[in-house]
């Protein structure tokens, strides 16, 4: 398959869970891949089974030495210019609004804001120069809607989402595209280490679709963002959700879909 031959592509976060199902399919679709985490075992492991067109790199998304360090490598493995960003590594904390420690709070925007804005930033040079490429940002249903508990979180998910809205504005004159992507509950070890099998199964009956997401739920729609088929598509927000942002509060949830 040949949907993305010629792309060369930087994926944080991309060594397990959401991420590693993104590489995955890219390769299937002839791209190659920086597969760029700070989980050395599991992205060694993952650049092994894709072979030569991937490699893994230790990166730090909050540390923009990393993030020149990062594009460099890449460009000099590559022969050529980064041409495909996925900004997907991201970390999960609970925690109320009285009570959350600020470090939690800090360490939300280092990751998940700070990354997001550094990445976009170490591209955006190149991608300009060559007058294409496409930015594809990991938010979350919650840079659509707020949930208890997550006040931090969220205020990071939507922080992505406003940050590709501008800067879809800012560099589409430049031929450069920039989207978001919202994911529901999908089930990775970063949400099974949230709450559990029991969290899954709750999770479940306030779907729509009356189930969990899987990384392969996600993946596909990185690769349409990724590929020339969607050269018309910027600034955009694309739920992965089974339908949850379709609802609102008085959903009352699985009921075999019948008698709501």
């Amino acid at each position: 398959m040949s949907r993305l031959v010629d792309k060369h592509v930087i994926i944080t976060g991309a060594a397990q869970g959401q991420g590693a199902a993104i590489a995955r399919a890219f390769v299937r679709e002839g791209a190659r891949v920086v597969i760029a985490d700070v989980a050395d075992e599991a992205g060694l492991a993952l650049a092994s089974e894709l072979g030569e067109v991937a490699y893994f790199s230790h990166h730090d998304v909050s540390d923009p030495a990393s993030w020149d360090r990062l594009v460099a490598e890449a460009e000099e493995r590559f022969g050529t210019s980064v041409n495909v960003l996925v900004n997907n590594a991201g970390i999960l904390r609970f925690g109320e609004v009285d009570t959350m420690p600020l470090a939690d709070l800090d360490l939300l925007i280092s990751v998940n804001m700070r990354g997001c804005f550094l990445g976009m930033q170490a591209v955006a040079p190149a991608m300009k120069r060559n007058r294409q490429g496409s930015i594809i940002n990991c938010s979350s249903v919650e840079g659509l809607a707020g949930m208890a508990s997550l006040t931090a979180y969220t205020g990071t998910k939507f922080a992505i989402r406003g940050m590709t809205k501008a800067a879809a504005v800012e560099l589409g004159a430049h031929g450069v595209r920039v989207n978001s992507v919202h994911p529901g509950m999908i089930d990775t070890a970063m949400t099974q280490a949230a709450g559990g099998e029991a969290a899954m199964q709750w999770g479940a009956t306030r779907v729509p679709l009356e189930r969990v997401g899987t990384p392969e739920d996600v993946a596909p729609l990185y690769v349409y963002l990724a590929s020339d088929e969607s050269g018309y598509t910027t600034g955009g927000e694309f739920a992965v959700d089974g339908g949850v942002t379709a609802t609102h509060s008085f959903y009352p949830g699985n009921s075999g879909g019948r008698g709501r």
